[in-house]
C-alpha cells in the first residue's frame, strides 16, 4: 500500500467525527452514527484504492451505507480490505460521554479477519509482554508477567474492563490479586488501544466485546508492537454456523495477532469525536472553527502519527448537520 494511503484514511476518520460531533449530548444516537457513516462513506469516494468492506454496518439488506461487501474508494490504487466502525459508541456520543471516535482499519486484500458480529473473548498486551501471555491463562498469572515486564508493582498494574455483567467475576478477581481496575463503558477499541500506548498508564486489556471492533483494534496493536488473542464465542448454533459460512471451520480456535490481521502492511485510523485516554474529541471553536485529533498507525513502518487539524466547517457543507 502507498504511505499517502495512511493520510487518507486519516481524512476519512476527520470528516466521520466532524459530522458526527455535531450530535454530541443531545440524545440522538441513530442521528450521530447516520452523521458519521454518510460523511466516511462520501470521503472515501475520493480516496485512490480499489477497497472492499470486510467489517461494516451490516449485509446490504440491514445497512444501506458501509455495507459488507461493498465496493469502495475510486476503484484505481491498492486491492485492499477496509474495517470500519464510523461511530465507535453511539450510546456515548448521545449521553456526551468521554471515549467516542471515528475508526478504521485497512489492510492488503484478504488480509483482515472476515469476523462476524457477535462476542469475542479479548486479551491485549503491550510491546514488553508480547509473546509471553495467554488468554487461557488464568488473569492472576497474566497480570504477573505484565506487571514484570513494565516494571511496575502488582498494586500499580492497571486492567482495563468492560463495566458489564458478565465480567463481575473477572474484575473481582483482579482486584483480589492486588491490581487496578479501569472500568469503561462502551467502546472497546479505543480501551484496547491504551492498554498498548505507553503514555496512557494501562498495562492490560482483557474481556468479551464485539468481534468486528476486535479485528479493528488489531490492526492498530499490530502497529503499535502489542500483542494480542482472542476467541469467537458463538452464542448460539446459528452463529457458530455463520462463523462456518464466513471460512472459520473451528469457530472456538485460539486466534493469534496474525490470525486477525495476515499483514504487516495494514493502516490504523481514529479521530477523537469526545476526549478519552487516546484522543481529544472534537472541538468548536467558534466562527466555524472547529479542532480535531487523529492518530494514524502503519504497521510496516512502525510510524504512529497524531494530528491536530483546524476545519472550517462553513467550507464544508457536505459535513454540517442539516438544519
Amino acid at each position: 500500500m502507498d504511505r499517502e494511503l495512511a493520510l487518507e484514511v486519516g481524512r476519512v476518520t476527520e470528516a466521520a467525527a466532524l459530522a458526527s460531533a455535531q450530535w454530541m449530548g443531545r440524545g440522538l444516537k441513530n442521528e450521530a452514527d447516520d452523521a458519521a457513516t454518510s460523511a466516511m462513506r462520501t470521503m472515501f469516494d475520493s480516496v485512490n484504492m480499489a477497497g472492499t468492506v470486510v467489517i461494516g454496518e451490516g449485509e446490504l439488506d440491514e445497512a444501506p451505507m458501509l455495507y459488507i461487501g461493498e465496493k469502495l474508494g475510486t476503484g484505481n490504487g491498492p486491492e485492499v480490505d477496509i474495517a470500519v466502525d464510523p461511530l465507535e459508541g453511539t450510546n456515548i456520543v448521545a449521553k456526551g460521554h468521554p471515549n467516542a471516535m471515528a475508526v478504521i482499519a485497512v489492510a492488503d486484500r484478504g488480509a483482515l479477519l472476515h469476523a462476524p458480529d457477535m462476542y469475542m473473548e479479548k486479551l491485549v498486551v503491550g510491546p514488553e509482554a508480547a509473546g509471553l501471555v495467554r488468554l487461557d491463562d488464568p488473569v492472576e498469572k497474566t497480570i504477573d508477567i505484565v506487571a514484570k515486564m513494565n516494571d511496575k508493582r502488582v498494586r500499580d498494574v492497571t486492567v482495563l474492563i468492560q463495566e458489564r455483567e458478565r465480567h463481575n467475576n473477572l474484575v473481582k478477581r483482579v482486584q483480589q490479586k492486588g491490581a487496578r481496575v479501569k472500568l469503561f463503558g462502551d467502546g472497546d477499541v479505543g480501551a484496547s488501544i491504551a492498554a498498548v500506548m505507553p503514555r496512557t498508564g494501562m498495562d492490560l486489556f482483557v474481556g468479551t466485546g464485539g468481534a468486528p471492533e476486535g479485528v479493528i483494534s488489531a490492526a492498530a496493536v499490530k502497529a503499535l508492537g502489542g500483542d494480542m488473542q482472542a476467541r469467537l464465542v458463538p452464542s448460539n448454533a446459528e452463529e457458530a454456523a455463520r462463523c462456518r459460512d464466513m471460512g472459520m471451520e473451528q469457530p472456538d480456535k485460539l486466534l493469534f495477532l496474525d490470525d486477525l490481521v495476515r499483514s504487516d502492511d495494514a493502516i490504523f485510523a481514529a479521530t477523537g469525536v469526545s476526549t478519552g485516554e487516546l484522543l481529544e474529541g472534537v472541538r468548536f471553536l467558534g466562527k466555524d472553527l472547529v479542532e480535531t485529533d487523529t492518530v494514524v498507525m502503519r504497521a510496516k513502518t512502525g510510524t504512529v502519527r497524531f494530528i491536530k487539524a483546524h476545519h472550517r466547517l462553513n467550507q464544508k457543507p457536505h459535513l454540517m448537520e442539516k438544519e
